[in-house]
C-alpha cells in the first residue's frame, strides 16, 4: 500500500494536481464584465490571442466606474502591449515616450465609437450593446455576465455516494440553467464523460479515477465562461452497504395525498468531532478518516436524499456544511431551507428543509432563550422563580439553546404546519435545565400558534416539534409534552441540588404524541445509549401512517458503536410519515 502511494505521488506530484484544480475556458469574442450592487468597482475579463506573436493570455481588470473611457482603455492597451513585448522579448516602451501605447483599444456603443471622455458608468449598463476592440480583435462585452468566482471538488470521493462541488461561488448565475458535465480519468489527460448534472453518483467503474467537473454558468440572458475543476483525490471504494440504505426501502416512494414524510436528525457537528479527544476518548473505535467531515457528509447526504422527505429538521449543523453542502445540494433537489446558528460564538445550529413541490414558506423565526428569558413577558413568571437562585440563573443564561420555528403552507390542502426544531443542553446533571428549556419552548409555541390562528382564518394549523431533546422518556419533557403537565416536585428539578428549581409547575394545551414512540435508543456510543430524539406531533390533527424502522442492534454494534464507517453520526435519524386527519 505504501509503495503504491509513493509511486502515485511521484507520478502525479502535488504541483501537477494543483495546476489543474481551477481553470477558465473563454470564448474568444467575449469580454465578461461584473458590477456588484452599489460597489464603485467593476471587473472585466477577456482572453487576448495573437497567433503571429504566439500570445494567448487571460487579462483581468478591476477598475472604477467613475473613471473615463480614456483611462480605462489606456490601462487595457498598456497591459496588452506589455504582454506582446514580453513575448517578443522586447523592452518596455521608453518612459520618454510618455507611456503612449502602440496598441490601440477602443469602445463602441451600438456600432459607434465612444468619445474618450465618456464616463464608464454611463456605458457599462445592463442592456447596452458594447464592443471592446483591441487592435483588430473585437469582444462583445457581456455586462453582468454569469460568472463562477470559485469552484472545487471534495477531498474525499466515494463510489455510489453523491459528489458535488465542495465550493461553488457565483454571481449573476442561475444554477438550474447552468450546464454541468462530469468526466473521469486515470491519468489526468484522457477524459471520459460520466455525468451531466450538478450532482454525480460515481459508479464502481469510477474507482481509482480522478474526476473533473465542467460548468458553463448561465442565466436567463447570457452564458458565462466555462470553468473546470479537477479532483485532487481519486474515487475510492464505498464502505459497503450502510444500514440507512436498508431503511431506504421504506422510503423509495415519496409520500403523497394527505401524507407527508418528516425526518429529524442530529448529524454530529464537525465542531465536536474533529479533535484528539474525540478520536482518542469519545470514539476511539471509529477510524480517524471516518470521523472527518469530508467523509461523513457523503453518508449524511446519501442518507437524507434516500428518505425522499417533505420536512427535514437537522441539529448540530456546521455553518460551512450548511452553506457548501446541505443547502446547495438539497436546493438542487427541490428543497428550500432555513438555518439558525446557536447563540454566542458557536458555529453550528439548526437547519430546516422542506419540499417546494408540496409546501411554500410562510415564516421562519428563531429564539435564543438566554437572550429573552429575563426580558420577554411571556416567560416572566418562570424567570421570577429562576432568578431567586443565582447559580441556576447564571447557568441558564450561559446556555446557547435555540428554538427554530418554521411555518409552511400546504400547496394541496388548506393546511398549515408550524414545524419547530431544537437541540437541548446535553450535560448529565442538567435535567432541570432541559425541563425549563422544554417548558419555555412549548410555551412560546403555544403563544405563537394561538397568535397565528388569529391572523389566519380558513386554514387549519398543526404543530410538529422535532429535535434532539437530550432527554429520555422517563424525564419531564416527555411527560410535559404527552400528558400536558409536570408538577412542581418533579425529580428533574433536583438533578443538581445547588441549582434546584423551586415552585415551577409547567403546563401546555397541545395534544402531542411521539411519532416514533420511545425506541430503546436513538443515540448509541460506547459510553451511553438511550432515546433522546423525537418527532412530536399534534395528534388531534395528525396521525402516523408509517414509522421507518431503526437499524437493528446487530447493525448498530457491528463496528462497536456510533459513529462508524457506515454511520455518520452518533445519533440515528427518525423518519415518519404523518397524515392530516
Amino acid at each position: 500500500m505504501f509503495l503504491k502511494l509513493f509511486q502515485l505521488l511521484n507520478k502525479f506530484p502535488p504541483l501537477t494536481l494543483n495546476r489543474y484544480t481551477h481553470k477558465y475556458i473563454f470564448k474568444m469574442d467575449k469580454a465578461y464584465l461584473r458590477h456588484l450592487g452599489d460597489n464603485e468597482q467593476f471587473q472585466i475579463t477577456f482572453k487576448y490571442t495573437n497567433e503571429v506573436l504566439k500570445v494567448n493570455r487571460q487579462f483581468n481588470f478591476n477598475r472604477k466606474l467613475s473613471e473615463t473611457v480614456e483611462t480605462f482603455l489606456s490601462r487595457v492597451a498598456t497591459n496588452v502591449e506589455k504582454a506582446l513585448n514580453k513575448k517578443n522579448k522586447k523592452r518596455k516602451a521608453d518612459e520618454d515616450n510618455g507611456g503612449n501605447s502602440t496598441v490601440r483599444a477602443t469602445l463602441f456603443l451600438n456600432d459607434s465609437e465612444l468619445p474618450r471622455e465618456t464616463v464608464c458608468s454611463d456605458i457599462f449598463q445592463p442592456g447596452n450593446n458594447v464592443v471592446l476592440k483591441i487592435l483588430s480583435q473585437e469582444y462583445q462585452v457581456i455586462i453582468n455576465s454569469p460568472w463562477v468566482d470559485g469552484i472545487a471538488l471534495p477531498t474525499s470521493i466515494l463510489a455510489t455516494f453523491p459528489v458535488y462541488p465542495s465550493k461553488f461561488e457565483t454571481v449573476f448565475t442561475d444554477k438550474d440553467l447552468s450546464v454541468f458535465t462530469w468526466f473521469k480519468s486515470k491519468n489526468l489527460t484522457e477524459w471520459t464523460t460520466v455525468g451531466n448534472s450538478y450532482i454525480l453518483t460515481p459508479s464502481n467503474e469510477e474507482i481509482d479515477h480522478y474526476l473533473k467537473l465542467s460548468c458553463v454558468p448561465n442565466n436567463s440572458e447570457f452564458e458565462g465562461p466555462e470553468i473546470e475543476a479537477v479532483s485532487t483525490c481519486r474515487v475510492e471504494a464505498s464502505p459497503g452497504l450502510c444500514p440507512f440504505e436498508i431503511r431506504h426501502k421504506f422510503t423509495a416512494q415519496r409520500a403523497k395525498g394527505k401524507e407527508f414524510r418528516v425526518v429529524t436528525y442530529n448529524i454530529l457537528a464537525d465542531l465536536y468531532c474533529d479533535s484528539d479527544y474525540t478520536r482518542e476518548v469519545l470514539h476511539p473505535y471509529c477510524p480517524a478518516y471516518a470521523l472527518k467531515i469530508d467523509y461523513r457528509k457523503q453518508l449524511i447526504l446519501k442518507e437524507l436524499i434516500g428518505y425522499n422527505a417533505d420536512i427535514i429538521c437537522l441539529q448540530e449543523v456546521d455553518r460551512k456544511v450548511f452553506n457548501y453542502d446541505l443547502q446547495p445540494t438539497l436546493d438542487h433537489l427541490g428543497y428550500e431551507s432555513y438555518f439558525s446558528l446557536k447563540g454566542g460564538e458557536v458555529a453550528e445550529g439548526l437547519a430546516f428543509f422542506f419540499n417546494k413541490n408540496r409546501f411554500k414558506k410562510s415564516q421562519c423565526h428563531y429564539l435564543v432563550f438566554s437572550e429573552h428569558i429575563n426580558s420577554d413577558p411571556q416567560f416572566a413568571d418562570i424567570w421570577e422563580k429562576i432568578a431567586k437562585n443565582s447559580q441556576l440563573s447564571e447557568r441558564i443564561l450561559g446556555r446557547t439553546t435555540t428554538l427554530q420555528v418554521n411555518v409552511v403552507e400546504s400547496l394541496e390542502y388548506d393546511e398549515i404546519l408550524v414545524v419547530a426544531n431544537t437541540h437541548l443542553y446535553f450535560h448529565p446533571d442538567a435535567d432541570h435545565i432541559r425541563l425549563l428549556h422544554g417548558g419555555l419552548c412549548i410555551r412560546y409555541l403555544e403563544n405563537f400558534v394561538n397568535k397565528l390562528k388569529q391572523e389566519i382564518t380558513g386554514k387549519r394549523i398543526s404543530l410538529i416539534f422535532c429535535g434532539d431533546f437530550n432527554s429520555v422518556p422517563e424525564c419531564g419533557i416527555y411527560k410535559l409534552y404527552t400528558t400536558g403537565s409536570v408538577p412542581k416536585d418533579f425529580i428533574d428539578y433536583s438533578s443538581n441540588m445547588e441549582e434546584s428549581v423551586q415552585d415551577v409547575e409547567l403546563t401546555q394545551n397541545f395534544q402531542l404524541d411521539s411519532a416514533c414512540g420511545t425506541p430503546k435508543y436513538t443515540n448509541f456510543t460506547a459510553g451511553f445509549a438511550d432515546c433522546l430524539d423525537y418527532i412530536y406531533y399534534e395528534k388531534s390533527n395528525l396521525a402516523v401512517s408509517q414509522v421507518v424502522p431503526l437499524p437493528s442492534h446487530e447493525e448498530v454494534t457491528q463496528h462497536t458503536a456510533l459513529p462508524s464507517i457506515v454511520f455518520p453520526s452518533d445519533h440515528m435519524s427518525l423518519v415518519s410519515d404523518l397524515r392530516w386527519l
